[in-house]
């Protein structure tokens, strides 16, 4: 069951100061659960349930409020009440958030340390089912210049080459990059081919004259930077 769910009950039996439009004028956004939030964007419920009722049908659909962000249109029409109206506008609140979140504008972005580059990755990868692995490309100002996902699967040194990362660097004319790439077990912890990766990339690095700046993995909204940890 998901966190953040009030019980179920009639819209209709709620008292009008308490329902989930009238609490965000009086008490902000912040104050609403998880499934009030949900029942604005629904706006209305169905003749057998109060929007209040389906929303928390929705959360209940999905085990993590996180697995949210990947539904499809076609699994939400498959929850009753959810018709493609209500499944475009969830998904579209879905995206706005997620591009929100990304702290992209129209100034590049700046990585000063790892934390900087997490904070960048974390939105897009935290929640990923399958293992990512991507680069961050860097000018002489450690502004991102460009992201690329080199490779979906599981990670090993013979898939994930060298020659597939620099090729893009020189391509974008990089003077470093980052790796990161995420862990669906939701633990950051470096594995030992995660490690004999990023050593490969960094050799690779010296030789053409692009410096591996770090290499990140991603967990569940934590992450590990293997330059810190003195991997290499």
């Amino acid at each position: 069951m998901p966190i953040d769910v009030i019980p179920d009950m009639m819209i209709r039996d709620v008292h009008l100061a308490d329902r989930p439009r009238e609490r965000l004028l009086r008490q902000g956004a912040k104050s609403l659960s998880n499934q009030e939030l949900l029942a604005i964007l629904l706006r209305t419920g169905t003749k057998e349930e109060s929007v209040l009722v389906l929303a928390n049908r929705v959360l209940s659909t999905f085990e993590r409020l996180h697995q949210l962000k990947h539904a499809t249109i076609e699994e939400m029409v498959a929850i009753k009440g959810i018709g493609e109206v209500k499944a475009i506008q969830i998904l579209a609140a879905i995206e706005l958030g997620r591009r929100l979140s990304q702290k992209q504008n129209d100034d590049k972005y700046t990585v000063r340390s790892p934390q900087d580059a997490a904070a960048y990755l974390m939105p897009d990868m935290t929640s990923l089912s399958q293992e990512h692995f991507v680069v961050l490309f860097l000018d002489v100002k450690n502004q991102i210049i460009h992201k690329k996902t080199i490779f979906i699967g599981g990670l090993n040194a013979s898939i994930v080459h060298p020659r597939e990362i620099f090729r893009e660097a020189v391509k974008r004319s990089a003077a470093s990059i980052i790796c990161a790439h995420n862990h669906p077990s939701g633990v950051p912890t470096p594995s030992p081919e995660d490690i004999e990766v990023t050593k490969r990339i960094q050799e690779a690095g010296f030789i053409i004259g692009i410096e591996l700046l770090d290499h990140i993995i991603i967990g569940d909204h934590q992450f590990t930077s293997l330059k810190e940890k003195g991997y290499f």
